[in-house]
């Protein structure tokens, strides 16, 4: 499989989902992980597998496009409809490639086991974010 091809459009939080937002520190499109660059004011910025922990540290997913220096908001907890088909009870993680979700089985060696959610639905991803530390051996 492939990182999931969302369409930033398409990107939905349902109800019960929790929330954060702040300044953007580089481009982000609606549905990337988003992380917080503590090194950067706090700056939100797309999150990657294939960097550093800090870059693997997932806050959330975010919800509009924004450039840099714009508002960003982004689900932080809760469900989450991406736009995408799923398949249901997979789990997802942050991909190597910067704002991209991919499927557990797609991750290479040296990536960071960052988790997103799981399917539970066609539709709908339950935000389950929890950044291991633990990369993929090799």
């Amino acid at each position: 499989m492939a990182d999931l091809a969302i369409t930033p459009g398409d990107v939905v939080a349902l109800e019960g989902a929790t929330f954060g937002d702040g300044t953007a520190g580089e481009d982000v499109s609606a549905g990337e992980p988003v992380y917080l660059d503590t090194t950067d004011e706090s700056k939100i910025k797309p999150a990657g597998a294939g960097g550093t922990e800090l870059l693997a540290s997932v806050a959330g997913i975010a919800l509009n496009n924004a450039a840099a220096e714009q508002p960003v908001k982004y689900a932080s907890a809760g469900e989450i409809d991406l736009g995408v088909t799923l398949v249901v009870g997979e789990v997802y993680v942050l991909s190597s490639t910067a704002g991209g979700i991919a499927p557990y089985g797609d991750l290479s060696a040296g990536d960071f086991v960052t988790i997103i959610g799981y399917a539970k639905d066609a539709d709908t991803l339950v935000l389950f974010r929890k950044a291991t530390t633990v990369q993929v051996p090799a």
